[in-house]
């Protein structure tokens, strides 16, 4: 193999290309040589010419294996970036999806000065509720997971952010929370059928607990929307991540647990990804669905 790194990412974007496990194998490239180095892309295109010592050919030749065999890029790193900061990820935890920002932008939008208290269902790395914590840090965020490798996962990462208004529990959804009520309950389910075509490719290395749910993907959305009222204050609000395709049932959900307000917003790609209602008296006449396109 070519010891210069301008040969190196040659050589590395040809193997991933012909590998057929990305569609970024040149990005890929950067990234997993960046990471061995411990330099910047950046410094990557700016020294072609530079020679690897022998350990770094050998650890990155190792990557180049692992991911032509379809192991995520933020597995072999490590790390994955989320709404700005920096998250440890390993394979007990879900990599954060970038449409997941929107599930932070809708949570934001319902702050209105007031809320102090919000809970982060199936933390998994702590994404969610560490993003509102650096926007937030007036309020006290309770995340909870119940993976013990993930909580202990999401306890590092807010650990090494300093974001101390989140405390992390190990907890099946609503179970560590008993006697408590919240101003914003947020979560990110479960919502994948078993069947899915979408559990091939990278996502089978990821924890398949975190990914898969019964009942067509909706177990877990369905026990989270009928349990959450009694963990809202009155006008409190909840808002889930779904599948692009189960947004109608998610508001009859909504509805069904006595949520008004009920709305579905759409991410970049234009598909139902976040719902949202708030906590109040149940009105048994139906309303309009509600669907909005991302901001």
């Amino acid at each position: 193999m070519n010891e210069r790194i301008g040969g190196l990412l040659q050589h590395a974007t040809q193997t991933l290309e012909a590998a057929g496990c990305t569609d970024t194998p040149g990005l890929d490239a950067e990234v997993l040589l960046a990471h061995v180095l411990d330099r910047s892309r950046t410094y990557l295109m700016s020294h072609p010419d530079a020679g690897l010592e022998r350990s770094q050919l050998e650890d990155f030749e190792r990557f180049l294996i692992r991911r032509g065999k379809g192991e995520p890029v933020a597995y072999l790193t490590g790390r994955k970036e989320f709404w700005s900061l920096t998250l440890e990820v390993n394979p007990s935890v879900l990599i954060p999806r970038p449409d997941t920002e929107l599930l932070v932008q809708r949570c934001l939008e319902q702050c209105d000065g007031h809320l102090r208290q919000i809970a982060d269902l199936g933390t998994g790395s702590g994404a969610v509720a560490l993003a509102l914590a650096s926007e937030l840090p007036q309020c006290q965020i309770v995340a909870t997971d119940r993976s013990r490798e993930a909580v202990l996962t999401a306890r590092l990462n807010a650990s090494a952010l300093e974001l101390g208004n989140v405390s992390v529990r190990h907890s099946n959804w609503f179970e560590a929370l008993c006697g408590e009520r919240f101003d914003l309950i947020v979560a990110n389910p479960p919502y994948i059928d078993s069947q899915d075509k979408h559990l091939s490719g990278e996502v089978r290395f990821e924890p398949r607990n975190a990914l898969v749910a019964g009942n067509h993907g909706l177990a877990d959305l369905t026990s989270i929307i009928g349990s959450a009222p009694g963990y809202l204050f009155a006008g409190g609000w909840l808002l889930v991540e779904h599948g692009f395709d189960q947004g109608k049932v998610v508001r009859e959900l909504f509805r069904d647990a006595g949520f008004h307000n009920v709305a579905t917003f759409q991410d970049l790609g234009g598909n139902d990804r976040v719902t949202e209602g708030k906590c109040g008296y149940f009105n048994r006449t139906k309303t309009p669905d509600l669907v909005l396109g991302s901001k």
